[in-house]
């Protein structure tokens, strides 16, 4: 059953790396993500007709945000594997779990290096996507997870969370210069898109309800601006 006791310990390691690390974030990314990102990739993991490595699904997940690429620098993202391989030898030494001989902590770190919108995006329009990308179950549970967590209520509250930290406008009048940047606009470049490259069925799911929250905010959004207001 899982997991394991060893397994559990490893998680727990996993937990206080990135609660360690989501401390020096901001709100948009901090701890509370993290593990509602868990708990979604877990289920969607539960909900899947082929049950994914759960190990895989909950480690990822834990770790997705420790490097992440607004908050710590190109160079200490450029090789995941290489960052967490000293967390890996240890959870072998302590706990008997070796995620290097295994492969699993590649898988993991692989996982961790694709899971960003962004990433995706940039794969594509490089024609460097992969097989792996559109079969791997764990990564997936991740990223419809984590993208799950960009829309719907609380993706309104982390998207004006992101937008106060970076000083981006909330909304802005029409042809305004800084339109372009607004949070407002952050939901037509990116948020509403979400829904339609969610890939697994109980994400898309998930992923159905929380796009009409979307859509309702953004009626209500342009109701209460009243259209023309300088």
């Amino acid at each position: 059953m899982y997991p394991t006791q060893q397994e559990k310990a490893v998680i727990d390691a996993a937990e206080r790396v990135m609660v360690d690390t989501m401390a020096r974030y901001d709100p948009s990314h901090d701890v509370y993500h993290v593990q509602r990102v868990r708990k979604t990739a877990l289920t969607i993991a539960h909900n899947s007709l082929v049950l994914p490595d759960l190990f895989v699904v909950e480690l990822a997940a834990l770790l997705h945000d420790v490097l992440d690429k607004k908050y710590v620098t190109p160079e200490q993202s450029s090789d995941p594997y290489a960052f967490f391989l000293p967390f890996f030898e240890e959870m072998s030494s302590k706990h008997g779990i070796d995620l290097i001989a295994d492969g699993r902590g590649r898988l993991i770190t692989r996982i961790i290096d694709n899971v960003s919108w962004s990433t995706e995006k940039k794969l594509k329009e490089l024609g460097t996507w992969t097989k792996w990308h559109d079969d791997c179950l764990e990564l997936h549970c991740v990223q419809d997870a984590d993208r799950l967590d960009a829309i719907g209520a609380f993706g309104i509250l982390r998207c004006a969370a992101y937008s106060s930290t970076t000083n981006r406008a909330l909304h802005t009048p029409p042809n305004d210069p800084n339109q372009s940047h607004s949070a407002i606009q952050h939901f037509h470049d990116k948020l509403l898109l979400i829904q339609d490259k969610l890939k697994t069925h109980y994400g898309q799911k998930l992923g159905a309800q929380r796009h009409r929250m979307l859509l309702n905010f953004l009626a209500a959004i342009e109701e209460e601006y009243g259209g023309d207001l300088k």
